[in-house]
């Protein structure tokens, strides 16, 4: 197994084509694993198991990290979620990941109305997370109240052009099959 993961790791290289058919010289892979590698989450958590104890909850899928705190202090939310973020960021730098800065925001999840427009602050090497009222985590649209209306509703239009797309390819099968029974070749 051992083997297996280090052929997987090591000894990989590449080459960059360009739109006018122009390649570059093959380049050798120093670090990282294949991207979309069934291994690649197993690899990950195994990089990850000792992440440091945080006040906050974690949550992890591969690469996909989120800390949750509940309270009803919204400073105090904000307070926890940032020390455990300076936590994580030592940890980072410490065996040498990076966080990806534009995919990093901070959200609160309530079902009170009259605090719909607050914004959480949380802060991550001494600059504020941008709050996102509706961010993605692994692919799910979530809003404030985790009804999950936008991510339904995005569903929704993409099902509906991929089954009119169906659609017109099925018409399109049909007459062709007509044609080949009126004309047999």
């Amino acid at each position: 197994m051992v083997h297996m993961i280090m052929e997987m790791v090591g000894n990989r290289s590449f080459t960059l084509t360009t739109g006018d058919g122009q390649r570059s010289r093959l380049r050798r892979l120093k670090n990282g694993v294949p991207q979309g590698s069934v291994l690649v989450p197993l690899l990950f958590n195994i990089y990850i198991s000792d992440l440091p104890t945080t006040t906050s909850r974690k949550h992890a899928y591969a690469d996909d990290l989120a800390i949750m705190h509940a309270d009803g202090d919204w400073q105090a939310v904000g307070g926890v979620l940032s020390k455990d973020m300076a936590t994580l960021a030592e940890y980072l730098q410490t065996w040498k990941l990076k966080l990806s800065t534009t995919k990093t925001v901070s959200v609160a999840f309530h079902l009170n109305n009259n605090e719909a427009q607050r914004e959480l602050k949380v802060n991550f090497n001494n600059e504020t997370l941008p709050f996102c009222s509706e961010p993605k985590y692994l692919g799910v649209t979530l809003d404030r109240s985790l009804t999950y209306g936008r991510h339904l509703e995005s569903l929704r239009k993409k099902l509906t052009s991929r089954v009119a797309l169906l659609r017109r390819l099925a018409a399109l099968a049909g007459m062709l099959e007509q044609q080949l029974c009126e004309y047999p070749p």
